[in-house]
């Protein structure tokens, strides 16, 4: 008896020599729809998978294989003469190959103009039914689910080496290919931000040298429909692979330079910002970031908001950088930066940050909370002091408090209104974090005029004495602790302008 096998393809790379080496071999190919029409169209025998069902296909092709005559011929267990006997009790033929993959309802809710109804017609039924048949009885039917493998199936059945191993690595690769579709659908058809289940689905980008440390293993994955601004959403143009922590980096940097608009240029090191700048221009920026830390920035990744111009690349060219992004390159800044071959440079052409969910991994589990879009303006500070803060320095003040919220929780940074000065990053107390952000920035041009931004309030009066007795006129915090008053009287008592916004950024 000839081995059958049932093709129906939604991607039909490939499948046309497929079909025609499953024929040499000696299998009667049975197939469907638009995957018949190739392979006839091709010259290939084919058998219309009605004629194995003596059933049309109905409901504009939503019925086709959903039937006894192809399921059971699938799922039948060589091995258990009971089920052997009732096949040919009801003359039906094992099903030994069952090779399909699945409407593209990735690219279809991908497409921004399109509607609901086109969607839900993109949601395969009959595909992932056969798959899963033929994976659960995967020691008898080979489950082929990808056109890449096309070709390490065939050299199996040619050599005869298509062993249970085999089967069984195909059969894993099926659920994982009807999850991670299952999971698609469900997170296209919710509506609730925390469902019960979360069915989230990400595709293997390339696996990593190692992880954190050198010690650890690890690979990236990207989402399937992955956001225009983001590490997936950019084309690296030159450099080696990124590293695990080269992308955390990255995608720490690009959240910071989504909230700028004017030409900016944002340089960061183990998840903080060692030096921002804002200017007329993007060459003005790097000199203001470079200034901020000229120590720190060695090493560390750059973002910029606006294409890299010669001048520009010149002076990015004289330091040592993992990473540079940007919306793009100006031929000769390309070819200055290109000359140091591991150099990494990433173009991105999208630089809006959308509001979304961030997923944060703990054992046995992952918390997932709103993405931390908010930025407060000036316009809605609250000043407690009787000092009020001038024009400039509230231009400072919003400066230092969108700074802050991307810098590691105790946070504090010292800032001109277009300049970060000193970053004080993750101390377990927040005198420490002023301590850190002060002795940083008091030595550097521009401190005279210098503000203090805290990501949360302060629980003592001691940052506010502190900051004081070092020159800072100006500061912005969230406010909410029971002894704000303490920090309000000490900053009356210095003179200076203290403002309240109402919202703390932790960031941990």
């Amino acid at each position: 008896m000839a081995k059958i096998a049932v093709l129906s393809v939604s991607d039909k790379t490939g499948i046309v020599d497929f079909a025609r080496d499953l024929l040499t071999l000696g299998y009667t190919v049975v197939s469907t729809g638009g995957t018949m029409k190739t392979l006839v169209a091709a010259g290939l025998e084919v058998t219309a998978v009605d004629q194995v069902t003596g059933f049309p296909e109905m409901l504009d092709g939503r019925v086709k294989t959903l039937h006894p005559r192809v399921h059971a011929g699938i799922l039948a267990k060589r091995e258990v003469p009971a089920h052997m006997t009732q096949l040919a009790d009801h003359d039906i033929s094992p099903i030994d190959l069952v090779c399909v993959n699945l409407y593209p309802f990735k690219d279809t809710i991908a497409r921004p103009d399109v509607s609901e109804p086109e969607a839900i017609e993109q949601i395969d039924i009959g595909g992932p039914s056969m798959l899963r048949s033929a994976a659960k009885n995967y020691q008898s039917v080979l489950a082929v689910s990808m056109p890449t493998d096309y070709d390490q199936v065939m050299t199996r059945l040619q050599n005869g080496t298509v062993d249970l191993s085999f089967r069984r690595e195909l059969a894993a690769k099926v659920f994982r290919q009807t999850a991670a579709y299952d999971a698609l659908i469900a997170d296209y058809l919710t509506d609730e931000p925390f469902p019960e289940k979360v069915t989230k689905t990400f595709e293997k980008v390339t696996d990593l040298r190692y992880g954190e440390n050198s010690h650890q293993t690890a690979a990236y994955y990207k989402d399937p429909i992955a956001e225009p601004f983001s590490l997936a959403g950019a084309h690296q143009r030159h450099g080696k692979k990124l590293s695990f922590n080269n992308l955390r980096d990255a995608d720490a940097a690009l959240r910071i330079i989504a909230e700028f608009s004017a030409p900016t240029v944002v340089a960061l090191k183990h998840m903080n910002p060692c030096g921002i700048g804002v200017a007329d221009t993007l060459l003005d920026a790097w000199q203001l970031a470079y200034d901020a830390d000229p120590i720190s920035i060695f090493g560390g990744i750059i973002v910029v908001n606006r294409q890299v111009d010669l001048a520009t690349a010149k002076k990015m060219h004289e330091l040592f950088l993992e990473i540079i992004i940007a919306p793009g390159f100006d031929d000769d800044a390309y070819e200055v930066l290109a000359q140091k071959k591991n150099l990494r440079l990433l173009q991105l052409d999208s630089l809006a940050l959308k509001s979304g969910q961030d997923f944060v991994s703990v054992l046995g589990g992952v918390l997932i909370q709103d993405r931390d879009t908010q930025t407060e303006r000036a316009a809605d500070f609250e000043v407690v002091s009787k000092t009020q803060p001038t024009s400039a320095q509230l231009a400072a003040l919003q400066f230092g408090q969108t700074v802050v919220k991307h810098v590691k929780s105790n946070a504090i940074v010292v800032t001109t209104a277009n300049q970060t000065l000193g970053v004080g990053a993750g101390q377990m107390n927040r005198i420490d974090a002023v301590e850190i952000a002060i002795d940083k920035a008091q030595d550097k041009p521009g401190y005279e005029t210098a503000i203090l931004a805290s990501d949360a309030f302060f629980p003592m009066d001691d940052c506010v004495a502190y900051a004081a007795e070092h020159g800072i006129k100006a500061i912005v915090e969230p406010g909410g602790s029971i002894k704000d008053q303490a920090s309000i009287d000490k900053a009356d008592e210095y003179g200076i302008a203290l403002v309240f916004t109402g919202v703390r950024h932790f960031k941990h």
